[in-house]
Parts: structure tokens; sequence; C-alpha cells
């Protein structure tokens, strides 16, 4: 299949990918919002009145980055691994196999629906963000680069998810046990620098504190770890994760099982 064929292909894998999330926008679009509202509301104005500053910043605003990070990384994450499970539980995931498109445009396609759901998700809390604090960009191009390179981590780590998950249940394994620990651990509420040094070093193991400090240093300018480390670690996993995911594609597992 050649290189125009697959641009096809991925281009209507995503557009199938953003009817299906506008189609259910109650269900895609509306929770984390409301979610991601009521974190505002309980942390950053109740609990953050008492903690006052952190960093030099208003808590609430200190917050901001990690909780928008959250929400595109959890949105990233369940969208490629709900519609690619779905793809495989309604038996239509045979209809790509078959056809001439490639294996690389059926995880780009998918991937990069997970990730313009992340966006949207993160747009969205970005603009709640802006009724409880003031938000100024620091550093633009640091900014869009770690939103959009860790929204693809975790869209190519929903699709792996999939392609293990035998039943429903196994979809919410994951993010359940592993992902929702890993990101409140991950920096979100706090700096690292509020930790004993063992306990910091051990923060230092969880990727997502990384991403979330990456960011956070592309909005306010402050950042607990190393930007060129977190760039580093960032496009590693891409390139992890994408060679993964090729891999068991291309030996059927999961699949043709």
């Amino acid at each position: 299949m050649n290189v125009a064929l697959n641009v096809i292909a991925v281009k209507t894998l995503v557009r199938k990918e953003m009817i299906r999330v506008m189609r259910i926008w109650v269900q895609t679009i509306v929770p984390p919002a409301i979610t991601m509202t009521l974190y505002f509301i309980i942390f950053g104005n109740l609990i953050g009145r008492r903690i006052g500053t952190m960093d030099g910043f208003d808590y609430m605003q200190y917050i901001a980055p990690g909780l928008i990070m959250m929400s595109v990384i959890t949105n990233s994450y369940g969208n490629v691994v709900s519609s690619f499970f779905g793809a495989k539980f309604g038996r239509h995931l045979e209809e790509m196999l078959v056809s001439p498109m490639s294996n690389s445009a059926i995880i780009i396609g998918h991937v990069a629906g997970g990730v313009l759901r992340g966006l949207m998700v993160g747009a969205l809390v970005t603009v709640i963000a802006l009724f409880f604090t003031r938000l100024q960009v620091q550093h633009a191009l640091v900014t869009i680069s770690v939103v959009l390179l860790s929204s693809t981590v975790f869209a190519l780590a929903g699709f792996i998810n999939a392609i293990f998950a035998k039943k429903f249940d196994d979809i919410s394994i994951i993010p359940t046990f592993v992902l929702t620990p890993l990101t409140y651990l991950g920096g979100v509420f706090y700096s690292i620098a509020l930790l004993p040094e063992f306990w910091q070093a051990a923060s230092k193991a969880n990727p997502i504190l990384y991403m979330v400090n990456a960011f956070r240093y592309g909005i306010l300018g402050t950042s607990d770890i190393s930007i060129g480390h977190a760039y580093g670690i960032l496009v590693g996993f891409v390139a992890l994760l994408f060679s993964a995911c090729l891999y068991l594609m291309n030996h059927g597992v999961g699949i043709r099982e």
C-alpha cells in the first residue's frame, strides 16, 4: 500500500474517531470538565486558601497545569483503549486487517484520535481554569510540544492495553490501579521539593512527574525536574511504545488468537 493510500486511511480513522467522540459528547467531553471543575473548587479554592503559595505561585495557579495535563493523559488513554477494544469486540477490526491498510496506519489513526480528544478536553479544562486563576504561557513551544508528546505516550499505552484486553473489565484495570495512582503521585498537587530525599528520588521514577512538570514549566516557568530529561523520557516512550504496538500488531497478539 503506497503512502498516499495510507494517508487516506489515517484521515478516515481520525474522522471516525472524532465523529464517535462528538456523537457521545455527554460521555466523552462533559464528565472530565465537571470533574476538573470540582478539583478547582475543592483543592484549589477551599484547600488552597489554607496552603497559600507554592514555588511563588498561588496554589490554584500552581495546580492548574497539573490538572490540565491530568485531563489530557486520562482522555487520550481512555479514548484509544475503548475505541480499539470496541473494534475487537464488535468484530469490525477484521475489516481493517484484511484491507490494504498497513498496521502503522491503524495505530497512527487510533492514536491521533486519542490525542485529539485529549487536546479537546485539555483546552476545555484550560478555559475552566481561567475562571479560577490567571495563567500566562511562558514558553509556548514547550507547552505545545509537551502536551502533544504526553498525549501520544498515553494514547499508545491505551492501544497496548486494548490489544491485550479480552473483556471490558480489562480496559479499566490499568487506569484504575496504575494510571490514577501515578497521576496523583506525579506532582499534580504538590512540589516534590516538599518530600523527604528518599521519596523525591522515588518520585523521579514516575514518568508522569516529568510530563506534569515540563507542562508546568511551559505555562508558569517553574519545574522540579530538568526539562531536557523530560523531553528525553517523552521521546523515548513514544518510540518504545510505538515499536511495541507495531510488533504486537504484526504478530497478531491479542487479535488473531
